[in-house]
Formats: C-alpha cells, sequence, structure tokens
C-alpha cells in the first residue's frame, strides 16, 4: 500500500496488491495517507505454501485486477479528492 500511494502521488499510476488477510490493514493504511477508498488487488492468502499452479492461477487474477483499477474511475475519483 504504502508504495503503491507513493507512487500515486508522484504521477505515477500504481496497483496496491495484498492478500485478503491483509485487506483490513490496507484500508487503514490508505485512510491514514488520506486515500480513504483507495483500491487495492486481493487475493486469496496464503501464497507462500501454494503450487506453482496456484501461484500462476492468483497472478492471473492480480494483473486482472490492476488492469481493472488502473482504469477505475473509483481511484481516480480517490486521487482526485486530494
Amino acid at each position: 500500500m504504502h508504495d503503491a500511494i507513493s507512487a500515486e502521488r508522484l504521477g505515477i499510476p500504481a496497483a496496491g496488491v495484498i492478500t485478503d488477510r491483509f485487506l483490513p490493514t490496507a484500508r487503514v493504511m490508505a485512510e491514514f495517507a488520506g486515500l480513504p477508498g483507495y483500491p487495492v488487488a486481493v487475493v486469496t492468502h496464503p501464497i507462500s505454501n501454494n503450487t506453482d499452479v496456484e501461484i500462476r492461477a492468483k497472478a492471473e487474477q492480480i494483473v486482472q485486477q490492476a488492469v481493472a483499477l488502473l482504469q477505475s474511475p473509483l481511484r481516480a475519483r480517490c486521487l482526485a479528492s486530494k
């Protein structure tokens, strides 16, 4: 979250990626950074013990979500408010 928000503040489009276990923490971090509602790509936790097939599937989910986030009107509105 910190890296994505820092990049956004420098004018570099970004998409934060987290596992679902850390979604509440990501929301708090975004709010603390002054961007409440900042959208992120979320995949199921855990990752460390996943098979190659599971990791590949999660990576595909992340790419799809990240592309959608980068084109998201919600992301644009969130950033425009700051």
